[in-house]
């Protein structure tokens, strides 16, 4: 029997292993045949701690030391077109991207058409290392003498005199406690467990990688965004990825790009760029899952304190990861959290029981 159960090998589930493993044995179960393969495996990987709601933020703010060794150099940009006044402000000061000239903005981005009438820019954002960090984790739950089981899907989960017992790829697990890190199929788990869901929606984003456009060198260039986040750029191994950055409401399932929409997204890149896209090297999807008030649900669950939530990361999983796992041990084990009390109460699942 083990002291853990973690269902869910992406960067939510294996970094709150990582941290539970220094306090019990840990036993990670992931479905899939390798970890981070849905969500966390189609990351847009960047660091940026102004980026999401406030609770995100002191979560950002709090992982910054421990992603150090983990990024490398990006920067953002905020462009826009005439008309765009009032979102460009908003987004900017939200994001405290300090503003500067569009020949500025040019002489980052060469292929900044003559539309944009308005630039931010700050450096202070990352590309993180995001398949190392989480081997790093995973290693370290292994150095603490956990497990960590692959294509190991969970069909069945029972509670009774105080032991969780977690049949997955066809084999039994006992636990006394269940953290619940299944990303868009949380609240499947909570249900399965006999535990109330908290209303999870997973939200598809689509991704293209275009060539390198009119064959600039990318590597410098900031992750550029249009206003209100309806598009955004970012260079990738000499390459760039276009997203449309939609939320599109869907179920739990190995998500695909919709045709239309990718090409609704590229359209709106291409209104403020010169070269057109003209072939595109690959696309994909991933699933971004958000509780009903859009923030990170962390912590026991209020009727059964045995199950614990590690869900509704968002688009955020790897920038509050560091953080997040370390308050989840910190709330599971009884120690005092090192976030503060009000942001640990907003993370709360006891919020949707009040």
């Amino acid at each position: 029997m083990s002291d853990f159960i973690i269902i869910g090998g992406g960067i939510a589930g294996i970094s709150a292993a990582a941290r539970l493993s220094a306090h019990g044995t840990v036993k990670v179960l992931e479905s899939e045949e390798a970890l981070g393969y849905h969500a966390s495996g189609r990351s847009a990987a960047l660091f940026e701690k102004n980026y999401g709601l406030p609770s995100v933020v002191a979560l950002n703010n709090a992982s910054a030391a421990y992603h150090q060794p983990y990024l490398s150099p990006r920067g953002f940009m905020l462009v826009a077109r005439a008309g765009e006044d009032a979102g460009f402000e908003t987004d900017a000061a939200k994001l405290k991207c300090p503003e500067i000239s569009v020949e500025e903005a040019h002489a980052i981005v060469p292929i900044l058409n003559d539309q944009i009438t308005r630039a931010a820019y700050h450096e202070e954002a990352y590309d993180i290392d995001t398949d190392r960090m989480i081997q790093d984790f995973a290693k370290q739950v292994r150095a603490n003498g956990g497990q960590v089981l692959t294509k190991a899907p969970v069909s069945k989960i029972a509670f009774a005199d105080g032991e969780w017992t977690v049949t997955a790829g066809g084999e039994t697990h006992h636990a006394a406690t269940l953290i619940n890190a299944a990303g868009a199929w949380a609240d499947n788990i909570a249900k399965l467990a006999g535990i109330t869901p908290i209303g999870l929606t997973p939200f598809r984003r689509s991704m293209a990688r275009i060539p390198a456009p009119d064959g600039h060198d990318v590597s410098r260039w900031p992750i550029f965004f249009g206003v209100n986040e309806t598009w955004y750029a970012k260079p990738d191994a000499g390459s760039l990825l276009v997203s449309p950055a939609e939320e599109h409401a869907t179920t739990p399932h190995d998500a695909w790009p919709d045709d239309m929409v990718l090409a609704e997204g590229l359209d709106r890149y291409s209104q403020h760029v010169t070269p057109e896209v003209t072939r595109l090297e690959a696309s994909w999807a991933g699933l971004r899952s958000f509780a009903p008030d859009r923030t990170l649900v962390l912590g026991r669950d209020p009727v059964n304190p045995a199950f614990v939530w590690c869900a509704g990361q968002g688009g955020y999983g790897f920038q509050t990861a560091p953080a997040a796992s370390q308050l989840l041990a910190d709330l599971i084990t009884g120690q005092q959290p090192q976030i503060d009390a009000e942001t640990v109460a907003s993370l709360s699942p006891a919020r949707f029981h009040r």
